[in-house]
């Protein structure tokens, strides 16, 4: 790793926190929030915004302090701000501790306690099961899916100071809807978590096969399990045709990671599909809730 800079520019502490992965946590969040339709408590809303925005951007600066040694050595993560020499590691440290701990803070005094359990789960999750489990299991991918899925329980408990029905699905959706999302990522970057020993399936799989069936069964279950809104009548028939045909596109990609020839550029497509997959469902659920409920 190459010596830090005295002179970190607020850019690079930016990306420390990874804003474009740190913004899928907080809608998440908030589609959970505002599925489970609670009356408008601005200060309460606002609240849980920032302090997730506080806790995902936490956890990003600390998984980074945390794996600056394995990210160094990884074509795709050597220009992360730690490993290029942008930010000192200590200073990586305070800030990612700092604002975990002004998220929990925020989110127990200014919206309840339940909120606060699933936001330091999320923290804790992230950062003392799944980041240590990428260096020595094969499981480390579902692992960070089950960390990955808790922003919506963040959410509906906010809401609700509980979790209902429909919020356990949410976090049914998220977990399962990440699996053949990052198997896609994790086909494509194979040869870099191979170069620092991370034992993922794709490493372990060296023609893919293995890799391409687990999606196919995670998004076989996905598309099973984004139907229950509306079989048990938590949403109406418009939220089951949106779900219905954006798993079965979502199905098809994951089909066509199958075959053994063009899968690179499958996974790639798989992956695009997986980014459009989520949004699209996800918020016809909240529309048709606030729509219709």
């Amino acid at each position: 790793m190459t010596a830090s800079s005295p002179n970190a520019a607020f850019g690079d502490y930016l990306e420390l926190t990874k804003p474009r992965l740190s913004l899928l946590s907080v809608l998440t969040t908030l589609i959970g929030y505002v599925a489970a339709r609670p009356p408008w408590v601005a200060g309460e809303f606002f609240a849980l915004l920032i302090g997730t925005s506080l806790a995902a951007g936490g956890v990003a600066a600390l998984n980074q302090w945390l794996e600056a040694d394995t990210d160094a050595r990884m074509q795709r993560t050597a220009q992360r701000p730690i490993p290029a020499g942008k930010v000192p590691t200590g200073s990586a440290f305070v800030l990612g501790g700092l604002l975990c701990s002004a998220a929990l803070g925020l989110i127990f005094v200014k919206v309840n306690g339940m909120a606060a359990i699933f936001t330091l789960a999320t923290i804790f999750s992230y950062l003392a099961w799944y980041t240590p489990a990428k260096r020595n299991s094969r499981w480390s991918t579902e692992i960070g899916a089950l960390a990955g899925a808790f922003p919506p329980l963040i959410g509906w408990s906010a809401a609700e100071a509980g979790v209902s029905t429909l919020g356990w699905i949410l976090f049914g959706i998220l977990v399962l809807w990440q699996i053949p999302h990052f198997m896609a990522i994790v086909w494509t970057y194979r040869h870099d978590y191979a170069a620092v020993d991370f034992p993922m399936l794709s490493v372990r799989d060296e023609t893919g096969g293995w890799v391409a069936g687990w999606s196919l069964v995670n998004t076989t279950a996905l598309l099973g399990i984004s139907a229950l809104p509306w079989s048990l009548g938590l949403t109406t028939a418009l939220y089951g045709i949106v779900a219905a045909a954006t798993g079965l596109w979502f199905l098809w990609r994951a089909i066509a990671f199958l075959r053994a020839e063009g899968r690179d550029r499958n996974a790639r497509k798989l992956f695009i599909a997986s980014i459009l997959y989520l949004p699209v469902t996800l918020m016809a659920l909240v529309a048709d809730r606030v729509l219709f409920f």
